[in-house]
């Protein structure tokens, strides 16, 4: 969640936060967060976790409308003492890192136009809330992100800011999870993504690969387009015990010491569920290398 400025913008707090102003959508952005909601509700009940749909339904987030962060706190807090907050847009680390720590996830307040209901490169309202709040109504995952906050605020002070990170992005974002009926979504930046939804799932072109701490540190991401892998966890509660229970700080040093793996590599020790074909991203590099010259 990195930003550029160094203290936050005027008519944001000391941490960042910001007022939601619920009252100042509009009937449109209203219709456009329904629209959305709408299309994923039909497309991802068979792909995604049920922790995904039981949180939906936990939080009511099936009401009609962009929701209103006072309210949907109000139940999270029930359920594991989470509540939501507004920033102005990506905030930096440690106050990312602070607010996970106490239980605080971050959300932009804005939402997509029309015209990019398909894509939306930053983040917004609809990916922040949608995407990601529904899990934090699961102990498990909402532990997890407790821990990934605490974690933050040591690698930190370790200088493994960006080895953390690709944690997040593989498993919070981008994650997959092994489940009796097959491969799951779980990941935000899939869930709240139409295309990515059937994409990460059904295409034979990105690996699926088995989450592995050290495996996950080592590869690169990109955040410009599909995933050219994907990382599979067996369970939040096997998630958040690894987490617990690693060492973290000697886990940097040796990461520290190898060399990165690119994003589309298989490496020796991998269990794969599927070795894609990379057709995808190798249909896409011609065709941006067709229309630069």
């Amino acid at each position: 969640m990195v930003n550029v400025f160094e203290t936050p913008p005027p008519g944001a707090a000391a941490d960042w936060t910001i007022p939601q102003q619920w009252e100042r959508y509009t009937e449109e952005e209203h219709r456009t967060w329904d629209a959305l909601f709408e299309r994923q509700a039909r497309l991802l009940p068979d792909r995604v976790v049920p922790e995904f749909m039981e949180g939906l339904r936990m939080l009511k987030m099936d009401e009609r409308g962009i929701p209103n962060f006072e309210y949907l706190s109000e139940r999270l807090m029930k359920a594991t003492g989470w509540q939501v907050v507004a920033v102005p847009g990506l905030v930096p680390d440690r106050d990312f890192f602070e607010h996970l720590a106490n239980r605080r996830f971050v959300s932009g307040r804005f939402i997509r136009r029309k015209d990019q209901i398909d894509y939306l490169q930053e983040p917004d309202i609809f990916h922040d809330v949608f995407g990601h709040v529904p899990l934090l109504a699961n102990p498990a995952f909402a532990d997890y992100m407790q821990a990934y906050g605490e974690g933050g605020l040591r690698a930190d002070d370790f200088g493994a800011i960006d080895r953390l990170a690709r944690i997040y992005w593989y498993t919070v974002e981008f994650g997959l999870m092994q489940h009796r009926e097959g491969l799951k979504l779980f990941g935000a930046g899939i869930v709240s993504s139409y295309s990515e939804s059937v994409f990460a799932l059904d295409d034979p072109s990105p690996n699926r690969i088995a989450f592995d701490l050290k495996r996950v540190m080592r590869t690169k991401y990109r955040i410009d387009d599909f995933q050219q892998t994907y990382f599979v966890v067996d369970s939040f509660e096997d998630l958040l015990r690894e987490t617990l229970e690693t060492d973290f700080a000697p886990l940097y040093r040796q990461v520290a010491s190898l060399s990165d793996l690119e994003v589309d590599s298989v490496a020796t020790g991998d269990q794969i569920f599927t070795l894609g074909t990379q057709a995808y991203a190798t249909a896409k590099r011609a065709a941006d290398e067709t229309e630069r010259y």
